[in-house]
């Protein structure tokens, strides 16, 4: 049997492997810290192409070596009851996170929030949860 990569596991061999810390690859690419961050650790399952180019060219890759990584969102949201995504955005925003499992396939959801910052300087709060084992995410 064989096991596929994910694209945190590439990420972070590579950049092991070409003997670079975090934060010297995320200079190296010009990106922050944070983003190799969630890369890294399995939040982001596929990148903009900007960041995937930014990437290879710190790691001295082409762009093709690094999507061949990513997952491609295979989950039909239709099928997902909006009442839950709604549910686990309030569970995030709440901070009750620890239980939160995917709907596909029950595994641990990661999650976060981004802070936004409106046209009148208001901040906006928007939950973010990303399946650690499939590809459903709450964007």
């Amino acid at each position: 049997m064989t096991t596929e990569k994910s694209l945190a596991q590439f990420i972070q061999e590579t950049r092991e492997k070409a003997g670079l810390s975090v934060s010297g690859l995320a200079k190296k690419a010009g990106i922050s810290i944070e983003q190799l961050e969630d890369i890294e650790s399995g939040k982001d399952l596929f990148l903009p192409s900007t960041l995937r180019q930014k990437l290879a060219k710190g790691l001295k890759l082409n762009p093709v070596d690094i999507k061949q990584y990513e997952r491609i969102m295979l989950v039909a949201y239709d099928s997902i009851d909006e009442n839950y995504i709604q549910s686990v955005k309030k569970a995030i925003l709440d901070g009750e996170t620890e239980n939160l499992r995917c709907p596909i396939c029950s595994s641990k959801l990661n999650t976060k929030i981004t802070r936004l910052i409106d046209l009148e300087n208001n901040i906006a709060l928007h939950p973010k949860a990303q399946c650690s084992k499939c590809s459903f995410q709450i964007k």
